[in-house]
């Protein structure tokens, strides 16, 4: 492995294990990102929950919420068993890739640990969907637990323990879709060091604008101002 592959996958690292932080001070700067304006919504929606007398519509949300989080689970599971099966398919497998002319590996090592890299991302994916699935459950036994109505005097109450619940889960199902952009980002080292480090920040950079400049990103950000107002 070359100065160029122990750069660029230090720059992976980096912007994979820290881009949740990263985005959480950025936001303490500018006055919110998408995450913590649903954060905010979120919380604002289970407040309203708890008034209702009738919670269909929002246990279909939340159920449509864990199908998604279910469907994404099992593509992972595919997937990883996918790179998986050419991780160990031993010499044939490499003989083969190697044949391409845009792949850059080196040698077999480095061919494993370009796939096992891509696992190790998926696989850190799986365990998100895995954690909100199982947080989203929490959730849902929450819900059935309030009041039906609730007294107005403890609605607020309840809707904050139900948002600390609802956030977490839907914060792990945000990460495991974030982990599908850099499992491409690092599948790209197959093409070399510079592929992989632009893949990186091309990730990167896609997702930080997604969070602040993206149309959906406004809307939200405004509904949460309408929301914030009309609280106070």
């Amino acid at each position: 492995m070359g100065l160029a592959d122990i750069a660029a996958l230090t720059l992976f690292g980096m912007l994979w294990f820290f881009y949740e932080p990263l985005i959480t001070a950025f936001a303490k700067r500018r006055n919110g990102v998408l995450n913590t304006d649903m954060a905010v919504l979120r919380g604002a929606w289970m407040t309203r929950m708890v008034g209702r007398e009738s919670r269909l519509l929002d246990s279909q949300i939340l159920g449509h919420a864990l199908n998604s989080a279910s469907f994404f689970a099992s593509s992972n599971l595919l997937l990883i068993a996918a790179a998986a099966g050419a991780l160990f398919g031993g010499e044939k497998t490499f003989a083969s890739v190697s044949a391409l002319v845009v792949v850059k590996t080196s040698s077999r090592l480095m061919f494993e640990l370009q796939l096992a890299l891509v696992i190790a991302t998926l696989a850190r994916g799986l365990l998100d969907f895995i954690w909100a699935i199982r947080q989203m459950n929490y959730c849902m036994a929450a819900m059935g637990a309030t009041p039906e109505p609730c007294p107005e005097a403890e609605r607020e109450a309840y809707g904050a323990v139900l948002g600390r619940l609802l956030n977490p889960a839907l914060g792990s199902f945000n990460a495991g879709v974030r982990g599908y952009y850099f499992a491409l980002a690092a599948g790209a080292w197959l093409y070399g060091a510079w592929a992989l480090a632009a893949a990186t920040a091309g990730a990167f950079l896609l997702l930080f604008w997604r969070q602040r400049n993206s149309p959906a990103a406004s809307a939200i950000h405004d509904l949460r101002l309408m929301v914030e107002a009309r609280k106070d």
